[in-house]
């Protein structure tokens, strides 16, 4: 593939994972099974980083502590077009990181409600799947 076909594809998948719409966060239960939830996703290309936003309290940030490590996917669908996102979690509840990962869901949703309890799952993405999805991958993907 050349450069200018690479760089269309990443423009596209980056472009998909700025429009509006309503994503799901799949995480391990304790006994293995998956806990499905929607929720909102922002997406950095560059450091490869999906933030969730959440309470400190739920099933999905418990989840991601207990199962440090565990891979979790999120993923997002518009009509045939579908795109997931397969890394490994984690819980930070510092607030530059909850502050940071405000002010992008504001960027891709709404200013999120003031939450005294708010956490951010951060995904190091790993794997790309779907028919959206970056022209090139990690070498460990």
């Amino acid at each position: 593939m050349d450069t200018g076909e690479q760089h269309d594809a990443d423009d596209e998948f980056v472009h998909f994972w700025q429009e509006r719409r309503v994503c799901f966060l799949s995480t391990p239960r304790a006994d293995g099974t998956p806990h499905l939830v929607p929720v909102g996703v922002t997406y950095d290309h560059a450091s490869r980083t999906a933030r969730v936003i959440t309470s400190r309290d739920t099933a999905k940030a418990r989840n991601v502590r207990r199962a440090a490590g565990a891979v979790v996917a999120v993923g997002q669908v518009d009509g045939r077009r579908w795109s997931t996102l397969e890394g490994v979690a984690m819980v930070r509840d510092d607030a530059g990181a909850v502050r940071d990962a405000e002010t992008r869901y504001a960027a891709r949703y709404r200013q999120p409600r003031a939450n005294p309890e708010r956490v951010v799952i951060e995904i190091d993405v790993r794997r790309f799947l779907g028919t959206v999805r970056p022209s090139e991958r990690r070498p460990d993907a």
